[in-house]
């Protein structure tokens, strides 16, 4: 069984989406806190991520950010945080992110947060870490990735011993569970035959 000290929430930066999703992230941040888990995000106050960092400090958990350059200029940057990182760019953000965190979740979001999930799906495939990677299925958001990913396994663009890389879950408390309960110990490196 696998503990966390940290955990990587990749989500939507928008404010418009619907509020299901911002229950659901600060659903997240106050559970991990409450399990003494820090929470590392991409540093914004707006969206989900500001809603899920606001609960985790509110519950007085760790709460890092990472923020681009670009973005902190923008003004975006949530500066009631335990510690936020200035990065020059989006590579730099998501390689920090890696470095600060034991596994990575992503809630519904959009662009950025399926190359950050998927960028740490296969950086454990190639086994530059052995870091779970979950995806919080909220209100069925990603029930088409679940599909494909299934798809991809069944016509072997994905080898089975790779599928569980990826877990995911309809809510956090399930899908923490699964993250710790994975083991990765025995996925086989990708160039492996």
């Amino acid at each position: 069984m696998t503990t966390f000290k940290r955990v990587a929430v990749y989500c939507a930066s928008s404010d418009s989406v619907p509020e299901v999703y911002f229950e659901a992230a600060r659903g997240l941040g106050r559970l991990l806190a409450a399990r003494g888990i820090g929470v590392v995000f991409g540093g914004g106050v707006v969206g989900l991520m500001g809603a899920c960092a606001d609960a985790a400090m509110e519950a007085g958990g760790e709460v890092i950010g990472v923020i681009p350059e670009k973005l902190m200029a923008l003004e975006v940057g949530h500066h009631g945080v335990t510690r936020l990182e200035v990065v020059s760019d989006m590579r730099k953000r998501k390689q920090r992110m890696e470095e600060l965190s034991d596994a990575f979740i992503a809630m519904p979001g959009g662009f950025g947060t399926l190359d950050e999930i998927f960028e740490a799906a296969c950086n454990t495939q190639l086994h530059y870490h052995l870091k779970p990677c979950g995806i919080l299925n909220t209100d069925g958001y990603y029930d088409g990735v679940v599909q494909w990913l299934e798809r991809a396994v069944r016509e072997t663009f994905v080898r089975e011993a790779h599928r569980h890389i990826v877990v995911s879950a309809d809510d956090p408390e399930t899908l923490l569970t699964r993250m710790i309960e994975a083991d990765l110990t025995g996925i086989p490196k990708w160039l492996e035959r």
